[in-house]
């Protein structure tokens, strides 16, 4: 049977035999992605309307003071989140492709100028390896974001339930769902086991990570979303743009 003979590889920059819509593939990873970034950068220096009655914005979780410190305490935060996020899996293949075109998908010519490219064994990338200790803290976060649904049922007059309170909550969930889906969390709970027969709770614990890593992009992208949704409506009720409605 006669076939045309399909190149091993690509020589120039979007040179490719595919002819489906490679590139719409890269154009919400670049807007999402990048004006998330803009955006909690903005947020980080801005120091100001991240609290209203009970809620506090997620971008400023757990709120920092220091006498010596004269920038906004969310400086001092985002930190373990973001990088938690730039150094994780999925999102370093999606980036990489968006941003860096490499590649810019499957099948499609990458940039001519990376003749000494090493991956990440090198200088700024070998930091991507980073990931399981960023994991660490982002664990630490997800307790201390639980603890502010916790509090954001306490109103002046009592307990109560505002529609700021399942905002929060839903955050935590969703960044529950994908911290816990966590390529690192799984590889710790079982990878380093030969016959899972011989360990059955660490069987469990790897099973119930993979659960939530086979949704693991949707997970980052619904937390992503919402996490700057949360804090923008901390943000707006804090400004009187936004009313909060309590449900009980």
């Amino acid at each position: 049977m006669a076939s045309s003979p399909v190149p091993s590889r690509t020589t120039s920059l979007g040179q490719t035999q595919r002819r489906d819509a490679w590139w719409l593939e890269l154009l919400p990873v670049a807007v999402l992605f990048g004006g998330f970034g803009i955006y909690a950068t903005l947020r980080a220096f801005e120091g100001k309307f991240y609290e209203w009655g009970p809620y506090l914005s997620p971008f400023y979780s757990p709120l920092l003071s220091f006498s010596w410190w004269k920038f906004s305490p969310a400086v001092l935060i985002l930190g373990a989140p973001l990088g938690f996020r730039t150094t994780c899996y999925y999102y370093r293949k999606a980036y990489y492709r968006a941003f860096f075109l490499d590649p810019p998908a499957c099948a499609v010519g990458e940039p001519s100028i990376r003749k000494n490219y090493r991956g990440e064994t090198s200088f700024p990338f070998i930091l991507q390896n980073v990931h399981r200790y960023f994991l660490y803290l982002a664990v630490l976060f997800i307790l201390v974001l639980a603890y502010d649904v916790w509090k954001a049922l306490w109103f002046p007059d009592g307990f109560g339930i505002g529609i700021g309170t399942i905002v929060l909550a839903i955050n935590v969930v969703l960044l529950g769902g994908y911290t816990f889906g966590c390529h690192s969390l799984r590889h710790l709970a079982g990878g380093l086991l030969d016959q899972f027969s011989k360990a059955p709770a660490c069987y469990r614990a790897y099973t119930c990570v993979s659960c939530f890593n086979r949704r693991h992009m949707l997970w980052a992208w619904l937390s992503l979303f919402w996490v700057g949704f949360t804090d923008l409506y901390v943000r707006l009720c804090a400004m009187g743009v936004w009313h909060d409605w309590r449900l009980l």
